[in-house]
């Protein structure tokens, strides 16, 4: 017996802010979103975390792998936090541990931006 129901189209966590910054001045509203995410990477145990996530084996990280970065726990919470709100982290519960994941848009959306114009 088939379902009926279409299943829903994700939409990706990130679209690519803005062109390359040598394409054309940005807009405000591209500048407020490249400002968010470079904000939220502005502060070296963020720059940390993100890092450890993005090069963790498998392409996420539990918590409890990546919270060594000489702040208490507490402290790392909210700068994953701040991670995901600027969205550059997703995240997911599973159990009691968090698993966190850098979206291929995120990278290739910070790349594009930081790149020459073809």
């Amino acid at each position: 017996m088939s379902n009926p129901r279409s299943l829903p189209v994700l939409e990706p966590a990130v679209v690519p802010c803005c062109p390359p910054l040598t394409e054309r001045p940005l807009s405000a509203e591209e500048a407020e979103r490249a400002a968010k995410m470079f904000k939220a990477l502005g502060d070296p145990v963020r720059l940390r975390l993100f890092s450890a996530v993005a090069s963790h084996e498998g392409g996420e990280a539990c918590v409890c792998d990546i919270s060594d970065v000489g702040v208490s726990q507490p402290t790392v919470s909210h700068h994953l936090k701040k991670l995901r709100e600027a969205g550059l982290l997703t995240s997911e519960r599973r159990g009691t541990w968090v698993y966190y994941r850098v979206e291929p848009s995120v990278l290739a959306a910070m790349g594009q931006l930081l790149s020459a114009a073809a």
